[in-house]
């Protein structure tokens, strides 16, 4: 086994169990981190699977739109802008 199909497997196990974690908490602030670490482990598994130059692009296009997901949710339970 070459190192990046163990890079691929761990990021894969991250993800699933990040995921397994999102579906059952029932707790939405708690599913957060869980959401945000599935993220990364795309992130990295998109990076892993595509052998061209423009996957670092690829992935990190999708880190930054999920991270900016996570973080519009965590803004509309923390308060967020009250429209004043």
């Amino acid at each position: 086994m070459i190192p990046s199909e163990s890079a691929l497997i761990v990021c894969s196990a991250v993800a699933l169990y990040a995921a397994v974690r999102v579906i059952l908490e029932r707790n939405t602030l708690r599913k957060l981190p869980y959401l945000n670490v599935m993220s990364f482990a795309v992130a990295g598994i998109i990076v892993l699977l595509i052998s061209h130059p423009l996957a670092i692009l690829a992935a990190a296009a999708y880190f930054v739109g999920t991270t900016l997901e996570s973080n519009a949710i965590a803004s509309t339970y923390a308060g967020g802008d009250k429209g004043e």
